[in-house]
């Protein structure tokens, strides 16, 4: 008996191992001809796909960061020698313009001094002219009353006469 149901006990072991086993076939059977495989194999390939473009993005985006980076390094070194060519530009500009104002300044001057030059000399032209004419007339009175005073009166106006011709045309020589 003890054979026997050694047999009964490996025929359940058996039996039992058997229907897993068919049952684990089935499944997979199922799974295969449900094609679940594949589709797990293409949600995979696509979260895969996904994962690749934006690591790919990322690497764009890293690599434009650091250019820009970059951009703003090299703005930044070269800010301190830009500041300084345009405080030097501005330097000489500024240095032009003292020269030319000065410049200016002085010609100015030169202006103003030789317009006055011209004015003082004028005024002393004017000035000696007026000293002629006056002493001219006092001249002109003085013999006028040496004359009446010791010619009688016929001879004085005929003196009077020549003197006062002569005097015209002495004048007229002296104004020209």
């Amino acid at each position: 008996m003890t054979f026997l149901k050694e047999v009964e006990t490996n025929i359940m072991v058996i039996d039992a191992t058997f229907w897993v086993a068919v049952s684990f076939v089935i499944f997979f059977g199922a799974l295969i001809y449900l094609k679940i495989p594949q589709k797990i194999t293409e949600i995979l390939d696509k979260i895969i796909s996904d994962i690749k473009s934006e690591i790919d993005e990322s690497e764009k985006l890293r690599t434009e960061a650091k250019t820009l980076l970059d951009n703003a390094q090299n703005k930044l070194d070269t800010a301190p020698k830009i500041s300084n060519e345009i405080l030097e530009e501005a330097k000489k500009d500024s240095d032009k313009l003292i020269i030319e104002l000065n410049d200016k300044f002085h010609k100015s001057s030169e202006i103003k001094k030789n317009l006055a030059e011209n004015k003082i000399s004028q005024m002393k032209e004017a000035a000696i002219k007026e000293i002629k004419d006056v002493s001219i007339k006092i001249t002109v009175n003085s013999v006028k009353k040496i004359i009446t005073t010791s010619i009688d009166k016929s001879k004085l106006d005929t003196v009077f006469q020549k003197n006062l011709e002569e005097t015209k045309e002495e004048l007229k020589k002296i104004n020209s």
